[in-house]
This record gives structure tokens, C-alpha cells and sequence, in this order.
């Protein structure tokens, strides 16, 4: 498989070299944290002079005997070299029973600069005060970006790169593959393998079907504001009886896993958030093509998911907003920022244009308003409403804006 650069990422990590905090790597499986550690190691050798690297990959059968935390702690802790920067990386820690006792022990100790990635389902971000009592920096790690999709195809159209990556997505495991069938198992054995290794082992689930159809109503609902009471009625009359508190408990496994992101609504004229009724994303849109098929594609969803977890990779909060009982898409902060988006399919007709343009020309701060959508043109601006080919957003100058 070609190896690119993930240079926003990679830029995060040496960013924190040295630092005292425990860097976590967290994200989908087959996002790409293994090779992301990877690289951080490359780097350090060859930047750091004596930089002493200890690096464990749980994956391979030589670190079985490690796969228990004093035998972890013991090893690493007799790897260390005096006078130099020790770097520790392990990698697939969940593996090792007790892990977290050797990680704050090593820690404690304050010989080590401490790099870990972890299964999604046994290192999630709600458990990480509790399992370290150190302080710990996270990196999110999200499937290939569009522009790193064209940069590992090396594409130049982008009109055209962007339909394929509109239906192909960011998990780069599938590149490898050339027809689009073996892609989509691919993606699709991901995903699956994500349900049945991560969730259904660690919270022990009995019922494999009540937990698919959870994802599968999820999948087919991208953009729609769903309810857990919601999703139960509609399994039920699907025959697929599951309570409420059962669909909140998998939806919660799925964001959990990286599988889906929610999205919390946003009352722009009230500046509050409100209670009920989120929206559920997918970490990649060829998901939803690899499970349920493509026939029926849904271009206008597949932009709002694109663009929302675009806008996540970004480092911004995203919240759909709502005003006057209009729905704009979203209501992305970061820090001072704050932007107003709608996204759409196409707006070549007037009638649809104005139909985008309404809900924006409402809001009255003077943030700025995109619309996103698929125009084929340069950026141009209508009654102070930046207007945007949603190629060219996601791809021009993509890495400046990242956390």
C-alpha cells in the first residue's frame, strides 16, 4: 500500500514532543493511528540525536510475553537509557492486561515520553480520567480527508476526484483494492468488525440483531434529527421490538467507537442548546454504501456528512442550528469563530438557491454565511453569502485550518 504523509496530524504530535502528558491516539479502526505512530518514530530517529525509542506493537506475536502490566512495565523500565530522550510507543495497548497500571507507573516515574493507540471500544475518551492519573492529550485521527484522498491517487480534477471520493471515502485500507465491489467488502468487513470485536465483546451483547438494525436505522438517517424513542418506534413496527433505553445504550456504544458523531441542535436566535432531538453522522460516508448498497444515493446527505466530519477534522464544534423553526445545517465554533453553513446537492436553479439562502439572510451577527454545494465554479457571493463548490472548500488550503 502507497504510504502518504499525514501532515496535520504528524505536525500535532511533534508539536508535544516532550511534553508531560500521556498523547493518546484515538480514532476509527483502519483510520490509520498504527502508521501515524509509525511515523512519529521515523521522525524522532532521525531528528532527535540518541533519541531512545521503545516501541511495542501488540499486534505481533512478539509481544505476547508483554501482554501483562508488570511484564510491560518491567520491560520497558529496563529498556531505558541514562543521559538521552526515552520515547515510549505502544501500540494496541488494550491488549496487555492492566495496561493503564504500567502507563502510570512509567509515568509517575517521569522517565518517559509516552505515545499510545488503543482500540476504540476499550480506550474511549469518557474513560481516560479515570484510567490515567495523569494528564493526557488526545489526538483524534479521522479516515483520509479529500485532500488526502487526492493527494494518494494524485489527482488533479477535482470534480471528477471528488465523485469518486463521494461514494469511496477515506478509509485508505480500500485503496489497495481495484475493483469497487472488493472496496466496499472492505470497507464493509470494517465496519462489521468494529461492531462484533469492539462493542459486542467489551459490553458483552447477547442480541446481534437489535444492535444492527440501532446502526443500520442510523446509516439510513444521516442528517435526519433522530430520538432514541424515535428509533424504537420504528423498530418496533418493523418488527425489531427494542426498547428506548437499550437504543440510547448502542447509539451511545456507536459515537463511543467512533462510529457515528452526534451533533447537538443549536437555537441561534435563544444562543442555547437544545435538549432533544440530535443528528448522527457517519465517521465515513462509504459506510452507509458498503452496508446498505448504493442504489438509491442520496447526494445532498452524503455533502452533509462529508462536510461535517470535514468540519470535526477541522477542530470545530458542529451544531445544527435551528431559527425561526428553520433548520440551518450547521453552526461550526472554534474558538472566536463561529460560521453558518448550509449544503446542498445542487443550486443551479434559482428557486433552490433562494430556498439555501433564506434560513442565512435570518441570522443577523455578522459571522460569516457559506453556502456549500456542488457549483463546479470559483467562490462568488450573494447578498454577503459566501458561495462555495464543496470540492474546492474541501480541498483548497485544507491543512491551515486544522486544530
Amino acid at each position: 500500500m502507497r504510504l502518504i504523509e499525514r501532515t496535520h496530524y504528524l505536525n500535532t504530535l511533534k508539536s508535544v514532543l516532550r511534553t508531560p502528558d500521556i498523547k493518546i491516539i484515538t480514532g476509527i479502526r483502519r483510520s490509520g493511528k498504527s502508521k501515524l505512530l509509525e511515523a512519529l518514530r521515523f521522525y524522532i530517529e532521525k531528528n532527535i540525536p540518541n533519541a531512545n525509542v521503545i516501541h511495542i506493537n501488540f499486534n505481533l506475536v512478539e509481544a505476547e510475553g508483554l501482554m501483562e502490566y508488570h511484564a510491560l512495565h518491567d520491560y520497558i523500565m529496563d529498556k531505558h537509557k541514562a543521559g538521552v530522550d526515552n520515547f515510549v510507543m505502544i501500540d494496541e495497548v488494550q491488549m496487555c492486561d492492566g495496561f493503564e497500571h504500567a502507563i502510570n507507573s512509567l509515568h509517575a516515574s517521569e522517565m518517559f515520553d509516552i505515545y499510545i493507540t488503543g482500540s476504540n471500544a476499550f480506550l474511549l475518551s469518557s474513560d481516560l480520567a479515570t484510567l490515567f492519573t495523569g494528564r493526557t492529550f488526545k489526538i483524534e485521527v479521522f479516515p483520509f480527508s479529500f485532500s488526502e484522498f487526492c493527494k494518494y491517487y494524485e489527482r488533479e480534477d477535482l470534480d471528477a476526484a471528488f465523485l469518486d471520493f463521494a461514494s469511496l471515502g477515506g478509509m485508505a485500507g480500500s485503496y489497495v483494492y481495484e475493483e469497487t465491489w472488493q472496496k466496499y467488502a472492505y470497507i464493509a468487513d470494517v465496519f462489521n468488525t468494529l461492531i462484533v470485536r469492539d462493542i459486542k465483546q467489551r459490553y458483552k451483547i447477547r442480541s446481534d440483531v437489535a444492535l444492527d438494525r440501532v446502526a443500520d436505522f442510523l446509516m439510513d438517517n444521516i442528517s435526519n434529527i433522530t430520538s432514541p424513542n424515535g428509533v424504537a418506534k420504528v423498530l418496533e413496527s418493523n418488527s425489531n421490538s427494542t426498547d428506548q433505553k437499550t437504543v440510547r445504550k448502542y447509539i451511545e456504544y456507536l459515537t463511543d467507537a467512533f462510529a457515528f458523531y452526534k451533533v447537538r441542535r443549536y437555537d441561534i436566535r435563544g444562543k442555547k442548546y437544545l435538549a432533544s432531538g440530535e443528528k448522527y453522522y457517519l465517521a465515513d460516508q462509504s459506510f452507509k454504501y458498503a452496508l446498505l448498497g448504493t442504489k438509491n444515493m442520496d447526494w445532498g446527505r452524503t455533502f452533509e456528512n462529508i462536510v461535517a466530519i470535514e468540519l470535526l477534522r477541522r477542530g470545530y464544534e458542529v451544531y445544527a442550528g435551528m431559527l425561526y423553526e428553520k433548520e440551518i445545517d450547521f453552526v461550526a465554533l472554534k474558538r472566536n469563530e463561529k460560521l453558518y453553513i448550509q449544503v446542498s446537492d445542487d443550486i443551479s436553479s434559482d428557486e433552490t438557491l433562494e430556498r439555501e439562502l433564506s434560513p442565512l439572510m435570518k441570522i443577523r451577527d455578522a459571522y460569516p454565511k457559506l453556502i456549500i454545494a456542488r457549483t463546479g465554479h470559483p467562490e462568488y457571493d450573494r447578498e454577503g453569502i459566501r458561495i462555495i463548490d464543496i470540492a474546492r472548500w474541501l480541498f483548497d488550503n485544507g491543512d491551515m485550518y486544522y486544530a
